[in-house]
């Protein structure tokens, strides 16, 4: 007899839940009471390979069972709350005996495969300066290394696009996995500046791989009268990607090593290509004729609509990172805890999840892209001209929240307008170039305010002002919006 996947589930949540109690209860008053360091060290060590599994157990409940995403959500927060585990265990229970196993799912395993692609990304963020800075990196290459992955990133993600549109995006989902999951392992062999170069330049090409070929597969499985409502469940777990990457990997590598961080999520990504080469490698996208006048016009793979999408990927991760590089300092000129900027970029994550995942989500097919990603833009640089005059906690997380509403607005939009823009035969490619424009955008969203002479509420009030420049072009010049369906 098989075991239910909430049982598994419960069962790992309940080890997660007492490791974690041994981890605060015992260990943590070793170290910090009488001084033995190891404790930690090895409770910490039992701690996150357990997480690993009650991660895996949560994943495949996810594709197995085919519960309301916000059950998923809801275990891997319980894991970050002690006692937390066990009061979910009482509904889980409860739960087990009214969901049955169903067939594996290949959408939710391939929305999986974009939470662990911005998992890995997201991860990264609190950990990399100070593992830099650790094995003796200057500031200069610590700055160096950070915005290298993104630049390799790019690259990974325009040849993900040339080739999904040449051998399918089945065969580059599975190399991206597998060569993503060995270059984190890579990192346990850092110990000098020049290989942490090369690890992060290997890192961010094969981790590039993943996206593109990842949301081609979802466009080219879905009917056109429900991408909108499919991109926004994918943002879902982009959002939830961002909650809890930093979160577990600051709290992990507390009690650990940023190395074990990164093994945990090389052991999520072999996981996933395990799974998929079981499940998606016998799901057959149904093929479409070619037209001989599509395959050769690279104007189609420029036509407004891309142009558009391309620009709404690069200025929403333009405005992301001016919020990472803008918000902690303003925080801090304030005087209040560098540990409320990380509580206000989580909040503007929950309320765009929480967007994505109710039925608000169906106003991404109801409504034309342009719109609501005009809505979107608008929001979003609304949000940032507020900001430099917020002055208290409340109105900064009434901000904060509103920057999410634009956030929850623009990212189906722009894939949606990026989807329909394209015919399948192209797909692979626009994403490659749209995922290029992301990470293109997060560099220069920090790196273009640090060169420019601006105080804090003047590059606030620059990206804002940009943002509602493009908004209002977009809003002002409507695309010529129609699926090409052959």
């Amino acid at each position: 007899m098989r075991l239910h996947p909430i049982y598994i589930l419960r069962i790992t949540g309940l080890l997660d839940g007492i490791s974690l109690l041994v981890l605060l209860g015992i260990a943590m008053p070793l170290k910090y009471i009488w001084g033995i360091e190891q404790a930690v060290t090895i409770v910490g060590s039992i701690h996150g390979g357990i997480f690993c599994l009650y991660a895996a157990a949560i994943l495949y409940a996810a594709i197995r069972v085919r519960w309301n995403l916000l059950w998923s959500a809801a275990a891997l927060l319980a894991a970050f709350i002690p006692l937390g585990n066990f009061l979910l265990d009482r509904k889980l229970k409860k739960a087990q005996a009214s969901y049955s196993v169903k067939p594996v799912s290949h959408a939710l395993l391939v929305y999986s495969i974009v939470f662990f692609s911005f998992f890995d990304l997201f991860s990264q963020l609190p950990v990399m300066s100070t593992f830099a800075t650790s094995v003796g990196a200057s500031s200069f290459i610590v700055g160096f290394v950070i915005g290298l992955y993104s630049l390799s990133n790019t690259l990974g993600n325009i040849l993900s696009g040339i080739m999904t549109d040449k051998i399918g995006p089945f065969k580059i989902l599975m190399a991206g996995l597998l060569l993503t999951s060995i270059a984190l392992l890579l990192y346990h062999f850092v110990d000098q500046p020049a290989f942490l170069i090369a690890v992060r330049i290997l890192h961010g090409f094969v981790a590039g791989l993943i996206v593109p070929a990842a949301f081609t597969f979802s466009a080219n499985t879905t009917t056109n009268e429900q991408q909108g409502k499919k991109v926004a469940f994918t943002g879902t777990f982009v959002g939830l990607a961002a909650i809890i990457g930093p979160a577990f990997s600051g709290i992990m590598a507390s009690k650990t090593s940023v190395p074990f961080v990164f093994t945990c999520v090389a052991i999520m990504g072999l996981l996933l290509a395990f799974l998929s080469a079981v499940f998606l490698g016998k799901y057959k996208i149904a093929k479409k004729e070619k037209d001989a006048a599509v395959v050769h016009s690279s104007s189609l793979l420029f036509n407004a609509g891309v142009i558009k999408a391309y620009g709404g990927a690069f200025f929403l991760m333009f405005s992301q990172g001016a919020i990472a590089y803008l918000l902690p300092l303003h925080v801090q000129t304030l005087g209040y805890d560098s540990r409320l900027s990380g509580t206000l970029m989580s909040t503007f994550g929950i309320i765009a999840v929480l967007i994505f995942v109710l039925p608000t989500n169906r106003i991404f097919d109801r409504v034309a892209p342009s719109r609501t990603m005009a809505i979107g833009i608008g929001l979003m640089g609304l949000s940032q001209l507020v900001i430099s005059q917020s002055t208290t906690t409340l109105t900064l997380y009434i901000v904060l929240g509103l920057y999410g509403v634009g956030f929850a607005f623009l990212f189906p939009s722009i894939n949606t307008m990026l989807i329909k823009a394209t015919p399948a035969e192209l797909r692979g490619k626009a994403y490659g170039y749209f995922y290029a424009f992301f990470s293109l955008g997060v560099v220069a969203g920090s790196s273009v305010l640090g060169w420019l002479p601006f105080n804090i509420i003047e590059g606030f009030s620059f990206t804002g002002i940009i943002l509602l420049l493009f908004a209002v072009f977009v809003a002002f010049n409507k695309e010529r919006e129609h699926a090409l369906n052959h």
